[in-house]
């Protein structure tokens, strides 16, 4: 039987202390796959430990969680990848279900959806941000994503080299999301346990900092994605700047045939200028826009999906 070839991506940074558990784990719920673990400049020997668990390991040296992300898509050749965290949060028997998923419904992208069984899991300033955050991406981009920056997704080949990543860090959940609703990909969602890390283990994300980043990466692309919308927003704010400049001045030159204060005709009309370039930028961007999703569709359609309706492992 034609199997599909899956493999696991575990970007890691100083996860010592759990890394050889996630390998076994997912070595257990899927034993055709391959392990690679991808290390981002650890100092703890995660990298050791990772080997000595089975593991295929290579190294990305631009530190991000982006950037390993990057590498990894670029080097690996599998039908599936599977992503994961390497700090033994995620249920590893959650994997054939994914997997089986994307394939039965021939989706591109399948988001495991997190739900804490344990309460120091998922500490309150995360929830509330990825709340947010995703709340900002379905009102923009479309309303088909739930819980955006979970870590635990499956991609099919033609996501991943379709892919176009330019995020270093955290943002990176974001851009995957935003390819997916950008393209009209199928998406599909799952629901698993979510546990605390071991001990030892130590979250790398920085609830405020890293909630900043990802709001502007959000803003940026959509001002990159939707920029007629992005632009024309901007350019309505100019011109009611603008007409509120201008109506008194209005009022009084209907009531006298004089303009009282010319420095504010000027400005209201300088500002009614901008709103109108703001909004013919927007036109024009929109285009380029346009040419740029139908090159991303066309590297899209350039792989096939997996053509065998067979669940992993069975």
């Amino acid at each position: 039987m034609n199997r599909p070839r899956v493999a696991v991506l575990i970007p890691c940074y100083n996860e010592a202390a759990a890394i050889a558990q996630v390998v076994a784990a997912f070595k257990m719920a899927l034993p055709d796959a391959q392990i690679y673990v991808y290390d981002n400049n650890s100092s703890d020997g995660t990298t050791n430990v990772a080997t000595k668990a089975g593991a295929i390991v290579r190294n990305e040296p631009q530190q991000g969680k982006g950037a390993v992300v990057r590498r990894m898509f670029r080097d690996v050749d599998a039908d599936f990848y599977l992503m994961v965290d390497g700090d033994h949060t995620y249920d590893a028997s959650l994997a054939p279900r994914l997997l089986a998923l994307a394939l039965q419904e021939r989706c591109d992208l399948v988001n495991g959806i997190r739900v804490d069984t344990e309460q120091a899991a998922y500490r309150a300033g995360h929830r509330l941000g990825n709340v947010l955050l995703t709340g900002a991406v379905r009102q923009i981009f479309g309303d088909r994503v739930e819980d955006m920056l979970s870590g635990y997704k499956v991609f099919s080949r033609r996501f991943v080299k379709s892919f176009p990543a330019t995020s270093i860090g955290f943002g990176i959940e974001t851009e995957l999301t935003v390819h997916a609703l950008e393209l009209q990909m199928p998406v599909a969602h799952l629901e698993g346990e979510y546990r605390g890390r071991l001990e030892g283990s130590t979250s790398k994300l920085n609830t405020y900092r890293d909630g900043v980043r990802i709001l502007w990466l959000i803003a940026q692309l959509f001002k990159h994605e939707r920029p007629l919308a992005f632009f024309s927003v901007i350019g309505l704010v100019f011109v009611v700047a603008s007409v509120a400049l201008g109506i008194p001045l209005a009022g009084e030159y209907l009531r006298t045939g004089l303009v009282p204060r010319f420095p504010t005709a000027i400005l209201a009309t300088g500002v009614m200028l901008l709103g109108v370039l703001s909004f013919v930028t927007g036109l024009v961007l929109d285009t380029v826009t346009r040419g740029r999703r139908e090159m991303k569709m066309l590297a899209y359609l350039n792989h096939p999906f997996f053509s065998k309706s067979l669940t992993p492992g069975a």
